[in-house]
């Protein structure tokens, strides 16, 4: 049996921090440690699960994150590889990159708030408010990602401008991504919870000049989570 092999034998559940998190920090440190070394086919789903006492959708959480991070890659039908043993430059988001994200985020998101605080209509005022509600409580983290990805497109839609609408649906599933990695590595969804409610009480509001300022705190602080994982270089 090589090392390797020797890390998937034997059951390891393990406390949960949350779950997700417990099971991507061990998978993370066995790879950047060497015992899972680059080239490394990583046991399935199933065998991972039973590993660490958990359920295959707690061992996809911490995998997605692995991936973000530029660990592993899933080759379709040959499984989940190892192909680096450090974190990359930057989060590997389908389409985008979590730096391009940032760039970008900031001059569509924020003025789409303002213009949501002016333009929105009580269906959407109540639609928001549905999902920060949901978010609060969620303690699904899938769906809370799911939720907050509903949240931001939701706005762009109140902002009435067709343009922040088409490009916040456009990196929506970049979004889910990178908020999910945030979330198990830096404990993101709570403070989220608190920052997305100031935005919609500012949009509810009609304040379109606090809508924006809640709006580029929210991005500043996912900004500078991005920088605890990815360095000292903003994103």
């Amino acid at each position: 049996m090589n090392l390797s092999d020797s890390w998937t034998a034997g059951p390891q559940p393990i406390v949960r921090v949350s779950a997700a998190e417990a099971v991507f920090k061990a998978i993370r440190d066995a790879i950047e440690s060497g015992e899972l070394p680059v080239g490394h086919k990583l046991s399935a789903e199933s065998v991972l699960a039973a590993k660490f006492a958990v359920s295959r959708s707690v061992v996809r959480e911490a995998l997605r994150s692995c991936a973000a991070l530029g660990l592993t890659e899933t080759r379709t039908g040959k499984g989940t590889f190892v192909i680096a043993n450090r974190s990359g430059a930057d989060l590997v988001l389908g389409q985008f990159s979590a730096r391009s994200l940032m760039e970008a985020r900031p001059h569509i998101e924020v003025p789409a708030a303002a213009l949501a605080a002016q333009r929105a209509t009580a269906e959407q005022l109540e639609q928001l408010r549905g999902i920060i509600d949901a978010m609060e409580i969620e303690d699904d983290p899938e769906m809370w990602v799911t939720l907050d990805a509903s949240f931001h497109a939701t706005i762009a839609a109140a902002s009435g401008n067709g343009v922040f609408e088409r490009v916040v649906n456009d990196i929506r599933d970049a979004m889910v991504n990178q908020s999910e990695t945030l979330n198990l590595i830096t404990g993101r969804q709570h403070p989220s919870d608190a920052e997305h409610r100031a935005i919609f009480t500012a949009i509810q509001g009609g304040d379109g000049a606090a809508a924006a300022q809640a709006m580029s705190a929210h991005l500043v602080a996912v900004d500078e989570a991005l920088t605890q994982i990815l360095g000292a270089t903003k994103a």
